[in-house]
């Protein structure tokens, strides 16, 4: 069941731009804040109207500007998970898994809403009101009513922001067993990457309002194409780089650099992941002054100036750092492997 997406749409000065494909997969929208996620799967959903553009799934033609086909959210059998569930207060557990059965008897409407309630483990649960129950209960009720209405897509809205950070855990082991068995696809916002790498397969980065190119999840981690991409993966060095014979002309930095990854006219700027840095070598070497040291729990952060006006973001372990006995220069070498060329 193909999903495909091509609109554009204008608030204020923001403009969405977004353009992707999906299958039956689980695509991430990934991104900051306000870089038009939501908005999104608002416009999929039939929430939101596109000012322009196409929206296709399956066969079926949900939305199209120029045909002035606009279908309501009813009839386009998409699944949409609510950041805080949208649970009905007044209704019972029973009663809002009932009212996402639209189609059939009411013998075969009751059937629906016992395998759900089955199927997620809400049995003693069915006379309570959302209040009473738990996050991950709600979850489990939201998710129940969605799947009762035999979706052909889920749009999963940030399913964890809602919760504690003790209940999360449990929760996306719950979600995740839930996709595995969803015929169709799903499209999972979020802007934690951590959850992106655990749950889905492919990612589709925002950046303000436009989308950047469809990526596997290890494509996004390994060998990111933009600095969007790079930075929402967590990449915390970043320099503007200018291609030259000898490599790419870090600014930042000060330093030329080798790269093994594919240079284009289009590349800009140029990415180092923070824990990817060696003290040792004979690639690459990047003389630093060291001016600040940052101790995390797991880890040591360490802040070292450049040759060039900017600065470089080292990660290392606490027991290999405390082992320099806290040195006031540092040369670092990195790899032609993990030098990553970026456009914008």
């Amino acid at each position: 069941m193909v999903l495909s997406v091509d609109i554009e749409k204008t608030v204020g000065d923001f403009h969405l731009q977004v353009r992707f494909q999906a299958d039956k997969e689980i695509l991430a929208l990934l991104g900051a804040s306000g870089c038009g996620k939501s908005m999104t799967l608002k416009c999929i959903a039939g929430i939101q109207q596109p000012d322009r553009g196409r929206i296709v799934l399956g066969d079926r033609v949900l939305f199209d500007s120029q045909a002035h086909i606009d279908l309501p959210p009813q009839k386009r059998r998409v699944g949409y998970l609510f950041q805080q569930y949208a649970l009905f207060p007044h209704m019972t557990v029973e009663q809002n898994i009932l009212s996402g059965v639209r189609e059939g008897s009411r013998a075969r409407r009751r059937a629906a809403v016992e395998e759900m309630v089955h199927t997620f483990r809400l049995e003693g649960l069915v006379h309570l009101r959302p209040s009473q129950l738990s996050g991950g209960q709600q979850q489990r009720v939201a998710l129940a009513r969605i799947l009762a209405g035999q979706p052909e897509l889920l749009l999963l809205d940030e399913p964890f922001s809602a919760l504690d950070e003790y209940l999360k855990w449990q929760l996306e082991l719950e979600l995740a067993d839930t996709l595995k068995v969803f015929p169709g696809g799903a499209l999972f916002v979020s802007h934690s990457r951590d959850e992106v790498y655990r749950l889905c397969d492919t990612v589709c980065v925002l950046t303000n309002g436009k989308s950047g190119p469809k990526e596997t999840i290890r494509e996004l981690f390994a060998s990111p194409a933009t600095v969007g991409a790079a930075l929402i993966s967590g990449c915390k060095n970043i320099s503007p780089a200018t291609p030259t014979p000898h490599g790419l002309l870090c600014s930042d930095w000060g330093v030329t650099l080798h790269t093994a990854q594919p240079v284009t006219s289009q590349t800009r700027y140029v990415g180092i992941r923070a824990h990817y840095f060696t003290l040792e070598g004979r690639e690459n070497p990047i003389p630093c002054r060291v001016s600040r040291v940052v101790d995390n729990v797991f880890s040591t952060v360490v802040m070292l100036s450049t040759p060039g006006s900017g600065s470089l973001r080292l990660e290392m372990e606490k027991d290999r750092w405390a082992a320099l006995n806290n040195p006031q220069q540092l040369t670092l070498y990195i790899s032609p492997q993990n030098v990553m060329p970026l456009t914008e």
